[in-house]
């Protein structure tokens, strides 16, 4: 059984795991109780009409045959592809991290709000609607000059237990025609910042964007997904020693 990808909030989040050519979408609700214990990691495979193909090969978590790169995501305006295909309407907007970490980023307008929860993002403002993905590109491209189109894991981890800082979110808006404004709760009530690990072992708290939020032995724990793509899974709880929160020895 090898977790072979994952599903991050806005559609539901889940882990998929591949077992023998079938596919498991193993859904995350709060209260859940994970007991993996992860073995090897390698290439993940690649799912194919609802199929899991393995590959035995070492890199992890996808080898270069079953890599994809999404050309859009670097695209500035100027196509990279043989033919420019996004001609669907796209919205431009701002997602806010906490406290203060501002991206701005596109996608297609009727993808706005999943793309939001699948970001994690605190809040969000759509500023901008245009008729295709190249013309939102220039835009994003011209915006971030000064704000971030990526936010690193770690930023996110950070966010997880903290506010948004509404003077600075509200003195960026003030600068653009907001067209919609958003708010998202996870349902994650944390008082101080989940320690990061890469383990499948413990109760859920809940998901935001890929962050998988467990808690163990009074500990909670931020775990990226993608990091858990390409383990073997073997029921049971884990026994390596996890760092510890400074709360869980209250």
């Amino acid at each position: 059984m090898q977790l072979v990808g994952y599903e991050p909030s806005g559609r539901g989040p889940a882990l998929v795991v591949g077992d023998g050519g079938t596919i498991e979408r193993r859904p995350l609700e709060a209260g859940d109780r994970l007991a993996y214990v992860l073995g090897t990691r390698r290439c993940a495979g690649t799912v194919d009409d609802g199929e899991h193909v393995a590959c035995d090969r070492p890199s992890a978590p996808h080898c270069d045959y079953h890599a994809s790169t999404w050309v859009c995501a670097r695209c500035t305006g100027t196509c990279l592809k043989d033919e420019m295909d996004c001609y669907e309407e796209h919205a431009v907007y701002l997602a806010a991290f906490a406290p203060d970490t501002f991206k701005v980023g596109v996608t297609r307008s009727w993808r706005l709000e999943t793309r939001l929860r699948e970001q994690g993002a605190d809040r969000a403002a759509h500023v901008h609607t245009v008729s295709n993905g190249r013309i939102a590109r220039e835009i994003e491209a011209e915006i971030a000059e000064r704000l971030v189109d990526r936010v690193r894991t770690d930023a996110k981890v950070d966010s997880l237990a903290a506010t948004v800082d509404d003077d600075a979110w509200e003195a960026l808006l003030s600068e653009f025609d907001v067209i919609d404004r958003f708010s998202f709760d996870y349902g994650l009530d944390l008082e101080r910042r989940p320690v990061r690990e890469t383990v499948a072992t413990g109760t859920v708290l809940g998901v935001r964007g890929r962050l998988l939020v467990l808690e163990n032995a009074g500990t909670a724990y931020a775990v990226d997904m993608r990091d858990l793509v390409g383990y073997e899974l073997e029921a049971g709880e884990t026994s390596r020693d996890l760092q510890s929160s400074l709360g869980s020895f209250g």
